[in-house]
């Protein structure tokens, strides 16, 4: 695998439009070829005999049965609004838009 070279990384940062000074650059560089090797690691084991995981262990949702209790009411939950609308809270508007 190729290294990384520091006019690579130069030209990656022009086109993000970063600015970096030498001491990044550098190490940038460093970090960059250390990725690319760890992923050609990687690239080796990941053989078709290998399933594809997000996560070293079997995951499963756990979901709950959705049963209706006892709420608010719509007076006890709009009873501490500052200013209401039928059945709702009412907010000033924020992009300058009549409804």
């Amino acid at each position: 695998m190729p290294d990384i070279s520091a006019d690579q990384v130069r030209h990656l940062a022009e086109l993000a439009r970063i600015d970096l000074s030498e001491a990044e650059l550098t190490s940038l560089t460093t970090e960059l070829g250390q990725i690319v090797e760890s992923v050609a690691k990687v690239s080796e084991v990941a053989t078709p005999e290998v399933p594809a995981t997000s996560h070293p262990i079997p995951m499963t949702n756990v979901f709950r049965d959705d049963v209706v209790r006892p709420s608010l009411t719509v007076e006890q939950a709009l009873s501490g609004a500052p200013d209401r609308e039928g059945d709702y809270f009412r907010v000033p508007p924020i992009l300058d838009e009549e409804a």
